[in-house]
C-alpha cells in the first residue's frame, strides 16, 4: 500500500481507519472519501486530503483513483444490520451494487480491494459454537445476504480478473471514539455510555445471547495486517473469521460493575435486534486467519473496558 482511498471515511471504522493509516503511511497518501452531507471535520479534515467518493457513482472513484493515483482502495460504504432490515433496497444499491463499481475501478487501475464482510453473514443453519471458517452461510437478513455476496463476488473479481481483493468477518465492533450507528451489537458501546455518564442502561438483547465482539483497535490493526499479509499464503481471501471475545449481556455487565459497582441494568428487548443476534453465531473459529496471515488480537473483556471507561471518561467528561 502506498497511496490509499478510504471510502466511507466519515462511519464508524472509516474515521479511525483514515487516521490509523495516515500515522503509518503519511497524511498524504490517504485519501478519505465521502458522501454529500457526511463531510469529513476536525482532525480527520484538517490532516490530510479529502474528496467526495459516492459508492454508487462509480465515474467519481475512477477520479478520484486516478487524480490520486490510488493503489488500494478500503470501500467501507454499507448499512449497518438494523437499519438495513428496514431499508433493504438502499442496503442493497449501496453494498452490492457499489462494490461492483469499487470493483470495476479497482479491475480498470490496479487497485487492491479490502471490503469487510461480517459475522451477519452466517445464519441459523450455521454452528454456533466455534463457526468454522468454510461452512453453510444462510443468512435471513439482508444486511447479511449482502455480505455473503460480498464475499463471493470479490473472490470473483480475484478468479476472474486477478483483483487483490481480501477481507475479514467483523464481530461487533466496539469504540470509545465513534458513537454507535443502527448495528444489532451496538449496545455494547452504549453501556459504557451509560455508565460513564451515571445512567440505568437498558439492555435491548436478552441475557444468555452470545455474540462475537472485539475493540476497535484490533479491527484497525487486522484490516491493516491482511492487506498487508504475503498474498502467497492467503487461501481464503475473502472473508476471513477474525475474533478477540464473546459475551453475552451479563458479563459485559459485570465487567463493568468491577469498576463502577454502583452501575444499574436492565432488559427491554427489542425484537427486531434480537431476532437478528439469535441468528448469529456464539463465537468464531479464527485459526484460519491465525495461520495465513499471522492474526493476534490484543484486547480481551476486562482489558477493553478498563480501556473504554478511560478513554470514556475524558471524552465526556
Amino acid at each position: 500500500m502506498k497511496k490509499i482511498l478510504i471510502i466511507g471515511a466519515t462511519g464508524q471504522i472509516g474515521s479511525e481507519l483514515t487516521m490509523k493509516l495516515r500515522g503509518l503511511y503519511g497524511n498524504d497518501n490517504v485519501v478519505a472519501g465521502y458522501i454529500t452531507g457526511a463531510e469529513p471535520k476536525g482532525i480527520l479534515a484538517e490532516s490530510g486530503p479529502s474528496a467526495i467518493c459516492d459508492v454508487t457513482d462509480a465515474p467519481a472513484i475512477a477520479e478520484v483513483v486516478k487524480t490520486h493515483q490510488i493503489d488500494t482502495i478500503f470501500n467501507l460504504a454499507a448499512l449497518l444490520s438494523v437499519v438495513a432490515e428496514r431499508k433493504p433496497m438502499l442496503a442493497w444499491k449501496i453494498g452490492i451494487d457499489g462494490l461492483w463499481n469499487v470493483l470495476e475501478v479497482a479491475r480498470e487501475n490496479g487497485c487492491a480491494v479490502f471490503t469487510p464482510s461480517s459475522i451477519g453473514s452466517f445464519g441459523p443453519e450455521t454452528p454456533r459454537a466455534r463457526t468454522p471458517q468454510d461452512t453453510i452461510q444462510r443468512p435471513r437478513t439482508i444486511y447479511g445476504v449482502s455480505k455473503v455476496t460480498t464475499e463471493l463476488l470479490s473472490d470473483y473479481y480475484f478468479n476472474k480478473y486477478g483483483v487483490d481483493t481480501r477481507s475479514v468477518r467483523f464481530p461487533g465492533l466496539i469504540s470509545n471514539v465513534t458513537p454507535p450507528g443502527g448495528g444489532t451489537t451496538d449496545y455494547a458501546v452504549d453501556i459504557y455510555y451509560s455508565a460513564v455518564r451515571g445512567e440505568k442502561f437498558v439492555c435491548p438483547i436478552a441475557e444468555g445471547t452470545f455474540m462475537d465482539m472485539m475493540y476497535m483497535p484490533d479491527a484497525l490493526n487486522g484490516a491493516i495486517q491482511l492487506m498487508e499479509a504475503d498474498a502467497s499464503r492467503l487461501v481464503h481471501r475473502n472473508g476471513f473469521n477474525i475474533a478477540s471475545m464473546s459475551f453475552e449481556p451479563s458479563q459485559i455487565y459485570a465487567a463493568i460493575k468491577k469498576y463502577k459497582p454502583e452501575f444499574e441494568m436492565v432488559y427491554d428487548v427489542d425484537p427486531l435486534k434480537q431476532a437478528i443476534a439469535s441468528s448469529w453465531p456464539d463465537s468464531l473459529d479464527d485459526s484460519c486467519a491465525r495461520m495465513e496471515w499471522d492474526w493476534n488480537p490484543t484486547y480481551d473483556l476486562d482489558s477493553m473496558t478498563r480501556d473504554m471507561l478511560e478513554k470514556l471518561a475524558k471524552r465526556l467528561a
